[in-house]
This record gives structure tokens, sequence and C-alpha cells, in this order.
């Protein structure tokens, strides 16, 4: 449980890496810190890595089912005017996850191809097959046919293939987000305000009206250290689900399913 855990927060969180246009246009990549360099910046993990690590990564994924409650610990890119041109570009995203996700109905073959269950024993409504290769890949570059992680419902021992979900830097702006899906069709969501509890107040996490976490009462920093707790403004990255098997845009690009039914 501890290396899903371990490798889903790692995905999540990603390396400080960052894109900048040049005289064409396009986007190169560069390294916005040094020291960062393909590794994820450790003081940035949400919860630690102990032998509570499956009781906080269940919290951090029941937590994330269900986005549009989540008030001030949630933050979701506004929809632009559209366009020309935004409708085709989003086009040849789905048409890029719907391939994959042809691929992957079989789940099998996800975790032959490097994808991992965050947490399989634990009660989801949707299950995260993620590859942590993919995911660093997205912080260098988009290529939609490589999504950081496969979304699946499970049906008894097996699993449905729904979704899959695209992950950007923490830092991007909306601008260089639009650059990967347009924000005319897609809206992008992180998930900021994080107040971790101090660890002998951690059961807290799961009881009703919690002050600490992703559904927590806590939103700033200074109630966060008045509470003993360590504040991130931001954790994980940029992400946007899709959903390919729908059969038009409004449902693809459905932001009311994400809120409804993971992450």
């Amino acid at each position: 449980m501890h290396r899903e855990f371990i490798l889903l927060i790692l995905t999540l969180i990603g390396t400080n890496v960052g894109q900048t246009q040049n005289s064409s246009g396009n986007a190169t990549t560069q390294q916005s810190v040094p020291h960062d360099r393909g590794t994820p910046n450790m003081k940035d993990m949400p919860i630690s890595m102990d032998k509570d690590g499956e009781d906080a990564g269940a919290h951090v994924m029941h937590s994330m089912e269900g986005h549009m409650d989540m008030g001030p610990h949630m933050k979701m890119t506004a929809l632009r005017q559209p366009r020309p041109g935004d409708a085709e570009r989003a086009h040849q995203v789905a048409e890029a996850a719907h391939l994959v996700s042809e691929r992957y109905k079989d789940y099998h073959l996800a975790l032959a191809d490097g994808f991992h269950i965050f947490l399989p024993n634990i009660p989801q409504k949707i299950y995260h097959f993620t590859n942590s290769a993919y995911a660093i890949e997205a912080e260098l570059h988009f290529n939609p046919q490589h999504p950081t992680s496969l979304l699946y419902e499970k049906h008894g021992d097996d699993y449905k293939l729904v979704g899959v979900m695209y992950t950007a830097p923490k830092h991007f702006t909306e601008d260089q987000l639009d650059e990967r899906i347009p924000l005319s069709i897609a809206q992008w969501h992180e998930h900021v305000n994080f107040c971790a509890p101090p660890k002998d107040r951690r059961n807290e996490l799961f009881k009703p009206h919690p002050e600490f976490g992703l559904r927590g009462s806590i939103a700033t920093e200074q109630a966060c250290d008045a509470a003993g707790g360590k504040f991130r403004p931001v954790i994980f990255n940029w992400m946007v689900h899709v959903y390919p098997f729908e059969n038009n845009p409004a449902n693809i690009w459905s932001v009311e399913r994400q809120g409804s039914s993971s992450d």
C-alpha cells in the first residue's frame, strides 16, 4: 500500500519543469529550478509516508471524489470564449484518448504496460491506474497518447475503463494549459489550500466536518499554523479528465462528471 500511495503522490505533485515559447511560437522545455530536475520537491508532500500512509491515501482519494463541494480547496480554470481551431484541437486530443482507451479496455494490458492501481483494496468510485513515466513526460511536453492515469470503475473482480486523466505542472499558467487543451472546451482543476494535520490528529481527517484536509474548514496558512498543521497552497498537479467513449463534446469534457465521480 505504501508503494502505491507514494507512486500516486510522486506522480501528481510532479517536477518543477516549465515551458517557454520559442520564436516560432512552439513550446520548448526548460528547467525552472535546477535542483528539481527530474525529482519532485519532497516538501510538497501533503502527507508523510509513515505507517499511516494507507489511511492518508484513502482520505485523499475519498476527499477528491466530488470536486464541486470542495469549496476553497478546489480551483478550476474559467471557460474562455471559443476561438478558431479550438474545437479541432480538442477533438484531436479526444481522438487520441479514445485510441488509448480502446487498447486498455482490458485492464490487464494496462498493468502490463506499466500502469499501477492506486489503493486497489480500498473502495473507490473511480480507480486510478497511474503511469509514472507518462507523468514525468507530462512535465516536459503534452502527449495525448500517454495519459497520466486511466480511470476505471470496478465491477466485481473486473475493471471497466471510463476515461483518462491528463496532468500538467502545477505552476502552469492558464495560457500554458490552453496550449495543451483549449480552455474554451476543457476545464482543468487543481487542489489548493491544503492543511495537513499534526500526526496525533490525523484521525480527524475521517470525521464529519473536519478542520484539516481537502474538505477541512481550514483554508488559510494562518489558520493552519494556529492549529499546528502544515500548509500547502497547492498540492498535486493540474488535472483534466476526458471521457472518450461519450458521443458529444459536452459529455467527453464533462466537469459535472468529474465533480460527482472521481478525483
